[in-house]
């Protein structure tokens, strides 16, 4: 009879919780460190690099300004494109190009702009 009454007051006091509760936490303990096992030796995809090289190119379409220096004594233009990127204030090219109209094809091809909109930001 006396233990009867003994469980029923461990029972009312919560002991099946809070017997359990570190039995809980233990396995969450042991839980969480199998799965970040299992997250931090995953392979690298190498993908995301393509992508990240992709967003770039897509960044240079948002062009606020292109300044040209031809050194004609050095034989090289000198090309610093503005961006409204908050990330890619601006990019610093050096071409080995000193007549303008070759210097807005090739600006064309790297920046995958159109001639005529190199032709509206290009300033000398």
């Amino acid at each position: 009879m006396r233990q009867l009454q003994l469980f029923q007051v461990l029972r009312s006091i919560g002991f099946v919780f809070w017997l359990s509760l570190p039995l809980v936490g233990l396995v969450f303990w042991l839980g969480s460190g199998f799965v970040g096992d299992r997250i931090l030796s995953r392979t690298y995809d190498n993908k995301k690099y393509l992508q990240a090289e992709q967003s770039a190119r897509q960044t240079m379409k948002r062009i606020v300004a292109i300044k040209v220096e031809i050194r004609q004594q050095d034989g090289v233009s000198l090309v610093n494109v503005k961006t409204d990127n908050s990330v890619l204030k601006s990019i610093m090219f050096e071409f080995p190009v000193t007549e303008p109209s070759q210097l807005e094809t090739t600006l064309s091809q790297e920046l995958g702009l159109p001639r005529d909109r190199i032709k509206e930001l290009i300033r000398y």
